[in-house]
């Protein structure tokens, strides 16, 4: 069940050439053998971005690309962390002096924000130092979680060196809030589907409490993944963080200790002011505004359905950038305490905010997802074509009010639209990173064959990266997987440098 704990397993390193590998590389590095071994999935998000640190449902499913670690509890009280890719150098810190470096988060650090974690919910005094072996191949900056994986994993292996116990459930809230010491404001999609996923089946993931529904997908199509060669770390760039910003921008004003009198949230004092919407009524009786982080919560404290609060937004946001003076104005606040109580330390130096794009992003792209995830449950004769439609109105959506394409992106949605996917749309974060498709599956070979020539041939710089995966023998260039039920979940030029960050 997805309330239990991960799983402990017996495994017969004969029979797994990667982690016997590994466990040799291990006895050269450390001159011991691993203790146990722990592991956490990448994942493809299908549909729902960008919504989850907003409080509500996406609907990802795992991949078989992974992070492994290889681990043995050490007799001191440092933790010594080595990667099986030369691209990313050795690290060793005390456990009792975890330091985490926002500025230019490197590979390890996403470690220790895993073992921070748990660290942090145990209260442990004396936790017990650790050697560490990882390898990694989820592609790094793709949009297939390979950070959240790592922090995973990190998390799973302080919790076993420790002797400790947690369900998936709490593992999955820890690693969400430790990964937030690195600087990224994430939602908890990454940790939630790492821990919970289950074979054969999508999720859709609620928040609030955190539950893992099972989501059919129809047969008939394969989902791929294609690698639009773009990285994009957002821990190491604001992009990420300013969306997060505008949306609570949109939802709340966060009440400063030093101004206890400053008005409600952004959306209902412009509601107020315009008098415009009926539901404001509400706010006479007695709900505390104030306690509101999430477009979710306006949603709920309202009692509205998502279709009446795009509406709601088209009537109390305008389209225009709201200036930092303007939303202090609507807040209440100075510009002084904007920047040091709201603003995060990556976007101190923005100065305009799109609030009515981003909200009617997320309340549209929250009816998608629970659309999609209908479709599924029922199973109609044109549910592929439904699903397609969905996606592509996603990836528009992505793209022109959330802005969180790129020209990549959009061209390798438009290539696999061309050569037969019924939808097309980025999956993860944005601003580079993957695509994902869901093509019928009778085509799946001639789109493969069609996709490779126009986006990955026709570039010199990814022939090239494709040239040299294929001659230093690394197998990850193209990868399916048949555990999804009986649909194909395909892998197109995924890693460039092999390993992970």
């Amino acid at each position: 069940m997805a309330g239990d704990g991960p799983a402990a397993l017996p495994v017969q390193l004969v029979e797994q050439p990667r982690m016997q590998k590994l466990k040799e590389m291990f006895i050269s590095k450390y001159g011991s053998a691993p203790k146990f071994y722990a592991r956490a999935p990448g994942r493809v998000n299908l549909i729902g971005e960008h919504i989850d640190y907003c409080g509500y449902a996406v609907l990802p499913m795992a991949i078989e690309q992974d992070i492994l670690i290889a681990a043995e509890p050490a007799q001191t009280q440092v933790v010594q962390l080595a990667n099986t890719s030369s691209s990313y150098l050795d690290f060793s810190t005390s456990v009792n002096n975890i330091q985490i470096n926002k500025t230019k988060p490197q590979w390890h650090s996403y470690f220790l924000c895993g073992l921070k974690g748990i660290q942090e919910h145990f209260g442990l005094n004396n936790p017990t130092g650790m050697n560490c072996l990882l390898d990694g191949t989820v592609p790094p900056s793709s949009g297939l979680s390979s950070s959240s994986a790592l922090v995973c994993c990190a998390g799973l292996v302080t919790l076993r060196a420790n002797g400790k116990t947690l369900s998936k459930v709490e593992l999955a809230e820890i690693c969400t809030k430790s990964e937030r010491y690195i600087g990224t404001e994430g939602g908890g999609m990454d940790q939630a589907i790492s821990f919970l996923a289950e074979e054969g089946t999508a999720k859709l993931i609620e928040f609030n409490p955190l539950k893992a529904t099972d989501v059919r997908l129809p047969s008939g199509a394969a989902f791929v993944i294609a690698n639009s060669c773009v990285e994009m770390n957002k821990a190491a760039t604001s992009h990420f963080n300013i969306r997060v910003m505008e949306c609570r921008l949109a939802t709340k004003n966060q009440t400063p200790p030093s101004a206890p009198s400053a008005g409600p949230e952004l959306l209902l004092r412009l509601m107020e002011v315009q008098g415009s919407c009926p539901y404001i009524e509400d706010y006479s009786k007695g709900l505390d505004w104030k306690k509101m982080l999430k477009l979710h919560d306006v949603q709920t404290e309202l009692g509205v359905s998502l279709e009446e609060m795009l509406t709601i937004v088209e009537e109390v946001l305008h389209p225009e950038p709201y200036s930092r003076e303007e939303i202090c104005k609507c807040l209440g606040i100075s510009l002084e305490e904007l920047c040091s109580q709201i603003l995060s330390q990556n976007i101190q130096d923005v100065s305009t905010f799109k609030l009515y794009q981003r909200a009617k992003h997320v309340y549209s792209e929250a009816a998608r997802v629970l659309e999609f995830q209908k479709i599924c449950s029922k199973a109609p004769a044109n549910a592929l074509q439904l699903l397609g439609e969905l996606m592509n109105q996603s990836h528009i959506s992505c793209r022109e009010m959330y802005e969180c394409s790129c020209p990549e992106l959009d061209r390798l949605v438009d290539i696999c639209l061309q050569f037969g996917a019924i939808g097309s749309r980025l999956t993860g974060a944005g601003w580079g990173g993957c695509t994902v498709s869901m093509v019928p599956t009778d085509k799946l070979s001639t789109f493969l064959k069609d996709v490779k020539k126009a986006y990955y041939q026709t570039d010199g710089q990814r022939l090239e990266t494709r040239q040299n995966t294929t001659n230093t023998g690394n197998k990850r260039q193209i990868l399916s997987s048949v555990s999804h039920d009986l649909k194909r979940l395909v892998l197109i030029i995924p890693d460039i440098h092999g390993g992970r960050q």
